[in-house]
């Protein structure tokens, strides 16, 4: 049975539509049976079969914010991009809303490769993939079972399941505070089935207490002012529902990245507190592999974290453009 969705025919993004690009929402359902919700933007009278990208990310935000400002400036530069919310978030289906799986986030990536390649303006032997903040690291998983992915670009990229693994900067990574978070996860799941629903973690705290982190005021500067807020994104809302991180925490990515055989650019401002994910991610990845000739590590100076969200005077595309013109052939 198809979901009833909810598709706006309006332009609500967080940026302006370009001149250089036509624009349209397009769907397209993953292997679960979901049906995913994408902007595609097309350059204006190309003639002849596209490269084409896939964009998500960040994580917990929607199509309307970062990824599409990344597709639509692809676009602008000669690509078929689509931004896609993924599943149970923003305007694409799936239930209950506001969790998240691997096995599914995946999923959504190589759904979205399934559409690009059916097009037939797209020239399928070129597809790439760009994923943002924690969908970086979902990009990255993506590209290590993938391999009709030519390029994978990771951008201002988090581990998701670092995080919730071993708390930020690894100052939980401990066998007792792994035990209190199981504790705390399995108490919360007996209050969700007592109340028939699943409790939000909130999204960015608002207002901002005066001792927050400096990268807490970043995110509040995106995703709770004009700049970047939007009404279905979870951070600039109520967040993700607390039992994703029973996911999260019992999961660990990128196992086989040193494996990847197809071209990888890991993108991340030095001074972003999540630099040593990404460093880290990359390091992992080119180890003992026999694939580091078509892998990048491109380190953007006096950069934050959420600067690689929007600031397109920092995001480096015209590196991310000739790496993909390098490696999609």
């Amino acid at each position: 049975m198809d979901e009833k969705l909810n598709i706006t025919d309006k332009w609500d993004k967080v940026f302006p539509l370009s001149e250089k690009v036509n624009h349209k929402k397009v769907t397209f359902k993953n292997h679960f049976g979901i049906t995913l919700v994408a902007d595609m933007y097309t350059p204006k009278n190309y003639k002849e079969k596209l490269p084409a990208i896939a964009v998500s990310g960040p994580y917990g935000a929607v199509k309307e914010q970062s990824s599409g400002l990344y597709a639509q400036e692809m676009a602008e530069r000669g690509y078929l991009a689509i931004a896609f919310d993924p599943s149970f978030t923003g305007e694409s289906g799936g239930y209950p809303r506001f969790m998240t799986s691997y096995d599914i986030n995946v999923e959504d990536f190589q759904s979205a490769v399934d559409y690009l390649i059916s097009l037939d303006n797209v020239d399928s032997e070129r597809i790439g993939i760009i994923g943002i903040c924690g969908w970086g690291g979902m990009a990255l998983q993506t590209a290590c079972i993938d391999t009709r992915i030519k390029a994978t670009i990771v951008s201002t990229m988090y581990d998701m399941s670092r995080v919730a693994g071993n708390g930020y900067f690894d100052s939980q990574d401990s066998e007792e505070d792994r035990y209190n978070q199981r504790v705390a996860l399995n108490n919360q799941r007996n209050e969700d089935y007592k109340n028939g629903s699943y409790a939000l973690a909130g999204g960015v705290i608002d207002p901002l207490p005066d001792d927050a982190p400096d990268f807490v005021k970043d995110y509040h500067a995106y995703y709770k002012t004009k700049r970047g807020y939007h009404e279905r994104s979870l951070n600039s809302n109520g967040g993700w529902a607390i039992q994703t991180n029973t996911s999260m925490m019992n999961t660990r990515l990128f196992h086989y990245s040193n494996e990847i055989r197809n071209a990888v650019m890991i993108i991340h401002g030095d001074k972003a507190h999540s630099f040593y994910m990404g460093k880290d991610a990359y390091d992992n990845m080119i180890k003992n592999s026999n694939y580091t000739n078509n892998k990048e590590f491109v380190v953007v100076k006096d950069a934050t974290h959420t600067d690689l969200y929007d600031q397109k005077d920092k995001i480096p595309f015209d590196k991310i453009e000739k790496f993909l013109k390098d490696n999609l052939k």
